[in-house]
């Protein structure tokens, strides 16, 4: 933070026309390396007066290694630079009672003083911000425009703004969403300001347009009036934040994006993703290949001990008295000092106590080469020492780890696995650390998850044994057995364990020593304190005067310059060195200089500073040896980060915003041999102007990953090659996982690490750059500094960055959405990288490490989990999803050259057709309608039970024989000839809950010549959503007469009723529950059986009120057709479960038996919400062969008695005796559902060939149904890919992007499909998807309308095919499907042609070109998360949103976001244009189990959902 005003105006000077460039350019060129720039001598820079700063300030979570001025300016000049650019995005709705943040006051944060710098400092820096931004951002209109508006999220900008000043709202229009300006294609001038598509008033495209107030909507509240109304990008009026909303991102979405696509799908066989072609300009390395780089010699001294426990052994004899370790408190006062004759000592006594004070003589618990742990706190380090040269002079290989303080640590499972592979049973620490470890009741140690069982030793001295006089340690000369092992944590969270050995020890000592230049009195103090630090991680600061070397990090140098203010006569003249061990982060060079220009005038030296570079499987790397007084310091690198991305150096001379300083590492370590390799791929050597990754061959580093030879094979046994493929040697080289380079005068830079990087559409960023650049846009109101994580996830073929951070409890919503729109902006500006996710979770909810930072890995497996729980995200697939392919173009193709390609493929065209209705008999020709065969029936056989009711104890409540039934009809036709006073051809509803009432009425209309017309009847408890319905209904098929019971007639006319509909214009309501005795004069027989029976109404799945007339004749072919494939006759018994009011299961329940005479059992499925096992109970106890039901009724069975087929079956209950169950449904087949009611009821003896299902439409009401004598349905498995395109190409089970589609039973008799093209109306081919088109005697005659759209129903009911068989009338279904001949053989010998019915026509989803069945996006969606109950999609203009149902706790709703985008991005490759999260139940179903997806969009669009959140995707 000092040295701001320079840095300031060099920042500033290439934008100062009159100003010299002062940047020294040195002659590296041709060398190829980039131009370093001279640090400038920082005795210029005055030291600022100190300022107050806070008293108390914790350690540990502060992370302060990003903090640079130059690139908080360069982030700032980034952000300013998108003024003209003016954008409002919808900011997400969120129900309040759910994420009401705590006061500061109940929270606690990570860090209570986590700001960048003090207070003072923060000023400077948002005075400087401010003066860039003042003229752009914070005018004083806009900040009086903020306060009038109040609450982001309960006020509506357009209302505010249109009631004020004209100047004021003119002004402001732009400004209010300037803070919130993400762009979301990045980089787009002013001339590709959107349209204002909210405006009558055209537009120049090229001039800047102001958006109207309206665009800035930010929310509203549900209580607020919607009074003001736009228009949506399709003229329609919306009058609700929520559409408001998504017409500001469709404005969002008008934008180009960055790559331009190039054209896609050649074939179904080419793979979906888009190749980027590979861009011209990219800039390529241009130097020569690189020459390995040779550290200096490794010198040969004569008197070096043979190993370091000879060392140690040494010194404890000669200089017993010397300190070896002096430990401090926090305050810095000396809490102990351990000598060289008391570290040998203990450790003499531990080793001796380890090998023979633990077991028996006989059997003793370690022997030498077994593997021990470590386990000891950073702020005992004597202990720790005792304990490491206890295990080396014992010949037992040490495991240090972290203090485990609680089962849920982050990553402590896989320090486990570490411990289980190194085959560790024994843990060392000391009395104050077992104490403190977490513990069961009875007291033991709790045994941590992936841990194996470890057994205890403390090793505090009076618990040590000395050793006998006759013991001496075994100490051999340092060899290449394993002295110690190291965890490493990889990017992915596995940890692994670098075995170093004895040699290398001793050999890094020896390094040290030489390239620190230790003198012989400090040399071994200083050897070990290096040694212990590089090993175990743990940090030694002295910062006290009589220190000679010193060792840090840069949040070490942070916290100096804090403690400073209270210690004015801190004199650092004593030390040569001052080492910084995480040197190698290239932000470290802002700490480096601000350290110096504070304690400069305390005697630091700017040749003091030595950063140095280290990785656990290479050890040091690099170290920058101490210069002599008055040298300057080596040059710095300023290079460009989009050189940088693509793997080259390149001088940044042109954009200082998108510019990295970094500052050299040294040089490399005596006795080593360093190249640069590609990260990628084979170890091929980088060119001179190449980043790539650091490989090192010496004796210092590690050996191996513990028991993993393939892995270590990789790291440790690298040999380079040439650019021709040849190996450049022999000798093996070790990755050290560190990217850099080597600059003029074999300088080592390190730009990075592996396990940072993120490798991008091609391009690789690091991930701490882009932390750098985050936590420079003003974070200190919204987020922890040190509590931000950044990775990347694979999406859609390619990687995604996401940014997690820790929200401040303070935060309030519309300061964090700016936040986190203005990084969007900064970080596609300087890093030119679209973000996908950035996510805000609670302060204090993110993963640690031990040292106090973020688990990175575990951060992510939370994200992809769900486990995040984040408090505001922000979903931008738009911007960083490129390589989509371009939206399909189709080709226009005749009818007859499909016909004639089919011809020339040698494909049949696909057709089907059921078996025929055959000769009927002259009895059932006699009986040519329904009412004639109940008044035969009612003659022949009168006491023949045909229906029989049940209630929910399975008791039967209601019987009808054929006489029953046939006088209670004669009473219905009585009355309704009586007091309805009906003419024949009149409209009567029948509304009657599921029973035989509903069947009598029916009989008595059809003996009255009146038209029945089932209505579903409203539900007491919810007449307002249901009573409308019925109105419509009644309305539409203009009833003269309403039959009914006396219950419903009540609610009919109660008040409740009258609150929703108008009560005084029902029709005629006749109550049937007791009617007189009285039979009518006669029986009403139709003069011919192409009249109406009755009329079939239902709401289909897209919102639409169809009715649809059904003949007599149709009537009669139907139920024969019925009994046909099911083999229905007197003698059988069906179940029925399933509700009676239009479709297959209105004639099943009333008309079938009438016909064929079986006994069928009615189960009304409101009884199963009382009592479950019913349905299945019923079919036991009656031994039931055939039964029918609903989607809605197998689901209420798999869910609720999955778990209890034990008990059932202690009922007794036996379902062996089904032949057949068959689902009743007007949609593809659930596979899913059908298969897990088979598995689930196995056990109670269901076959599983029982299940099947049924297929009808509004055309015709069944098609297919599954009988007694065609084979099972076949299931086969077909490429989404290609659904998507209208082909059909069939793949094997498991295939990638496979789905699986049942056949929808058998095709019943008398019935003809062919598959169409929807759009040239021609037959296509076998396996073939079109449309599906139906001949049939029960065919319905037409839709019921009040105008008689007479060209939509010769449209849908009588329309030809315009190629091949032209004279047939074929109703269409609306449905696609395709047939395919299967090797299986029918009835009659033939192979058989199975029918799938993939989805309906009018549901479909037309995207990008394509078309998308709703389910197939949903079944993706539901298995998302564990906590999505149920889910639905729409599209509203052309985009995609989805609607999910949450069943946990409201807390995992924003985990939802990111994933459902996710699995759609990855499996449909769509962007999810808006996520909702609602309550369960929320989601409209019918009584058929089918989602009601229309309605659901008009309550959406009307915001009558209260959600949860709604989540708009950028």
């Amino acid at each position: 933070c000092f040295g701001y005003e320079k840095k300031r105006a060099k920042l500033l000077a290439p934008f100062v026309p009159q100003t010299q460039s002062k940047t020294h350019h040195t002659d590296f060129l041709s060398a190829n390396i980039p131009p370093l720039e001279p640090t400038s001598s920082p005795n210029a820079v005055p030291v600022a007066a100190p300022r107050q700063h806070r008293a108390h300030r914790s350690g540990g979570t502060r992370d302060d290694r990003y903090r640079s001025d130059i690139h908080t300016e360069a982030v700032q000049a980034a952000l300013a630079r998108h003024k003209e650019e003016k954008m409002a995005l919808p900011m997400p709705t969120k129900r309040r009672s759910a994420f009401a943040q705590s006061s500061a006051e109940n929270c606690t944060p990570p860090d209570t003083s986590s700001a960048s710098e003090d207070e003072g400092s923060l000023r400077r820096r948002q005075a400087a911000i401010s003066a860039m931004l003042a003229q752009n951002l914070q005018s004083p209109e806009y900040w009086i425009n903020r306060s009038v508006q109040s609450s982001s999220t309960s006020s509506s900008a357009s209302s505010t703004l249109s009631h004020g000043d004209g100047k004021t709202q003119n002004h402001s229009q732009g400004q209010t969403s300037i803070l919130a300006d993400v762009l979301a294609h990045t980089r787009i001038e002013s001339s590709s300001v959107p349209p204002d598509v909210t405006s009558t008033v055209p537009q120049d495209r090229n001039s800047r347009a102001d958006l109207p107030p309206n665009i800035t909507v930010r929310g509203m509240s549900r209580g607020q009036s919607r009074s003001s109304m736009m228009d949506t990008a399709a003229g329609v009026p919306a009058h609700s934040r929520v559409s408001t909303k998504i017409q500001q991102l469709l404005n969002t979405l008008k934008r180009p994006k960055r790559p331009p696509l190039s054209e896609f799908f050649l074939d179904d066989f080419e793979e979906i993703v888009e190749v980027p072609q590979p861009d011209p300009n990219t800039p390529r390395p241009e130097g020569r290949q690189m020459i390995p780089v040779k550290g200096e010699p490794l010198g040969v001294v004569s008197n070096w001990p043979p190993a370091l426990q000879a060392a140690l052994a040494r010194w404890g004899a000669t200089q017993a008295k010397s300190p070896a370790l002096t430990a401090l408190d926090i305050t810095g006062k000396p809490l102990y000092t351990l000598t060289y004759g008391k570290l040998w000592s203990r450790s003499l006594k531990l080793a001796y106590t380890l090998l023979n004070k633990l077991g028996t003589k006989n059997e003793p618990v370690l022997k030498p080469g077994d593997r021990v742990a470590l386990v000891y706190p950073n702020s005992d380090p004597g202990m720790f020492w005792v304990a490491f040269y206890g295990c080396l002079l014992a010949e037992v290989i040490p495991v240090p780890i972290e203090v485990p303080l609680s089962l849920k640590d982050a990553g402590s499972q896989q320090i486990g696995f570490l411990l289980g592979s190194c085959g560790v049973g024994l843990a060392l620490t000391s009395e104050v650390c077992l104490k403190g470890l977490p513990k069961t009741q009875n007291g033991e140690i709790m045994q941590f998850k992936g841990w194996p069982r470890l057994k205890w030793v403390v090793t505090d001295t009076k618990y040590l044994t000395k050793p006998s006089k006759d013991w001496q340690p075994h100490i051999p000369t340092a060899n290449t057995d394993t002295a110690y092992i190291e965890y490493k944590a990889s990017k992915e969270g596995t940890v692994m364990g670098v075995a170093v050995s004895k040699i290398s020890m001793l050999t890094h000592c020896q390094a040290l020593t030489q390239a620190c230049n230790y003198c012989e009195g400090e040399c071994y103090a200083a050897a070990v304190q290096q040694f212990y630090a590089t090993v175990s991680k743990y940090l030694s600061c002295i910062c006290v005067c009589t220190a000679r070397v010193a060792m840090v990090k840069c949040r070490d140098l942070h916290w100096a310059m804090m403690a400073h203010r209270d210690q004015k006569d801190t004199n650092l003249s004593s030390l040569r060195m001052l080492i910084v061990a995480d040197g190698a982060n290239p932000w470290s060079v802002s700490s480096c200089d601000a350290f110096l220009n504070v304690f400069q005038s305390h005697g630091l030296k700017p040749e003091m500073i030595c950063p140095c570079a280290s990785s656990p499987e290479a050890m040091t790397v690099a170290i920058r040896r101490p210069g002599a007084q008055g040298t300057p310091l080596p040059a710095r690198a300023i290079l460009s980060m989009a050189g940088l991305s693509h793997g080259v150096i390149r001088v940044n001379t042109e954009d200082k915003n998108s510019a990295l300083t970094v500052q050299d590492v040294g040089h490399v370590m005596p006795g080593g041999l360093m190249c640069i390799v590609k990260p990628d791929g084979p170890p091929m050597l980088c060119k001179t102007d190449e980043i790539g990754e650091i490989v090192l061959n010496s004796r210092v580093g590690g050996t191996m990953y513990y028991g993993l030879p393939g892995v270590t094979k990789n790291t440790f046994e690298v040999i380079p090659i040439n650019s021709g493929g040849t190996p450049i040697g022999d000798v093996p080289f070790t990755r050290t996982g560190l990217l850099g380079f080597v600059g003029p005068g074999s300088l080592v830079f390190v730009v990075g690490k592996i396990e940072g990087l993120l490798s991008v559409s091609g391009r690789r960023h690091n991930a701490d750059d882009l932390v750098a650049t985050a936590l420079a846009v003003e974070p200190v109101k919204t987020v922890y500094r040190g509590r931000i994580a950044v990775f990347s996830v694979t999406v859609f073929y390619d990687e995604r960055v996401v940014i997690v951070a820790e929200q401040r409890p303070d935060a309030n919503e519309e300061d964090s959405f700016q936040w986190m729109s203005r990084v969007l902006q900064a970080i596609d500006s300087i890093h030119q990288v679209g973000l996908y996710c950035l996510a805000l979770v609670p302060a204090n909810t993110l993963p640690k490490t031990h040292l106090g930072g973020i688990h990175i890995s575990e951060t992510k497996q939370h994200f992809l989990e769900g486990s995040l729980h984040p408090c505001n995200i922000l979903m931008c697939p738009h911007t960083c999803v490129t390589n989509l392919p371009k939206p399909r173009q189709k080709q226009p193709v005749g009818p007859a050259s499909i016909m004639v390609g089919n011809l020339v493929a040698g494909k049949r065209i696909a057709q089907a057709s059921g078996r025929d209705l055959g000769l009927i008999d002259d009895q059932e020709q006699s009986r040519k309608f329904l009412s004639e065969a109940l008044q035969w029936r009612a003659q022949t056989d009168p006491d023949h039970v045909l229906y029989m009711l049940l209630n929910a104890k399975g008791v039967a409540v209601s019987t009808a024989t054929c006489s029953q039934l046939h006088k209670r009809a004669e009473k219905i036709t009585a009355a309704l000839l009586e007091r309805g006073g009906i003419n024949t051809g009149d409209n009567v509803v029948l509304l009657y809950p599921p029973g035989i009432d509903l069947i009598a009425s029916f009989y008595g209309c059809l003996y009255a010549g009146c038209i029945p017309v089932t209505v579903r009847p409203p539900h007491p408890q919810n007449l307002a959503a249901t009573l409308p319905t019925v109105r419509m209904i009644i309305d539409v098929s203009k009833a003269a007469c309403i039959l009914t019971t006396q219950t419903l007639m009540k609610i009919l006319r109660s008040k409740e009723a009258a609150g929703c509909v108008n009560v005084k214009t029902w029709p005629n309501i006749i109550d049937t529950d007791d009617l007189p005795r009285k039979r009518p004069s006669n029986i009403y027989k139709p003069p011919t059986a192409e009249m109406l029976a009755y009329l079939d109404f239902s709401v289909s799945t897209t919102g639409m009120l169809t009715g649809v007339k059904i003949s007599h004749s149709a009537v009669n072919a139907l139920c024969r057709s019925i009994k046909l494939q099911c083999e229905l006759y007197s003698s059988r018994q069906i179940a029925i479960c399933m509700d009676p009011y239009c479709g297959l299961g209105f004639v099943l329940w009333c008309m079938s038996s009438v016909y064929s005479g079986h006994q069928s059992i009615l189960i009304p499925p409101m009884e199963l919400e009382t009592s479950l096992p019913l349905w299945l109970s019923t079919l036991s106890q009656y031994k039931i062969r055939d039964t029918f039901c609903s989607y809605s009724v197998m689901e209420l069975c798999t869910k609720g008695l999955g778990t209890q087929t034990e008990a059932l079956k202690a009922r007794g209950v036996n379902l062996s005796c089904v032949r057949s169950c068959v689902v009743i449904a007007e949609e593809r087949p659930r596979l899913a559902l059908t298969q897990s009611f088979s598995r689930l009821f196995k056990d109670l003896g269901l076959s599983p060939r029982a299940v099947s299902t049924a297929f009808g439409a509004r055309v015709n009401l069944a098609i297919c149904l599954q009988g007694t004598a065609g084979p099972d349905p076949s299931t086969v498995y077909v490429d989404m890919k290609s659904l998507r395109h209208d082909r059909v190409r069939l793949v094997e089970r498991g295939a990638p992007q496979s789905l699986p589609l049942m056949e929808s039973g058998t095709i019943l008799p008398g019935v003809r499909v062919i598959i169409v093209n929807p759009e040239t109306r021609g037959p296509l081919g076998d396996s073939h998807l079109g449309e599906i088109w139906v001949n049939s005697p029960h065919n319905a005659s037409g839709y019921y309308t009040i105008c008689g759209e007479e060209s939509l129903q010769a449209d849908h009911f009588n329309t030809r095919l315009s190629f091949g068989d032209t004279e047939t009338l074929w109703a269409r279904t609306g449905y696609l499907g395709f047939v395919r001949r299967t090797e299986l053989l029918d009835a009659s010998g033939d192979r058989h042609d199975a029918l799938f019915v993939v989805g309906s026509l009018d549901e479909t989803l037309e995207l990008r070109g394509l078309r998308y069945h709703p389910i197939d996006i949903e079944t993706s969606v539901s298995r998302a998360h564990r906590s999505i109950a149920e889910s639905a999609v729409f599209t509203w203009t052309n985009l995609l949103v989805v609607v999910v149902e949450l069943s946990g706790s409201e807390q995992e709703a924003l985990d939802l976001v990111p994933l459902v985008t996710n699995v759609v991005l990855k499996e449909h490759h769509l962007i999810v244009g808006v996520v909702v999260i609602v309550d369960p139940g929320v989601i409209p179903i019918n009584s058929r189990g089918e989602k009601q997806r229309m309605h659901l969009r008009d309550s959406f669009l009307a915001d009558q959902l209260d959600p949860i959140y709604v989540a708009y995707n950028m």
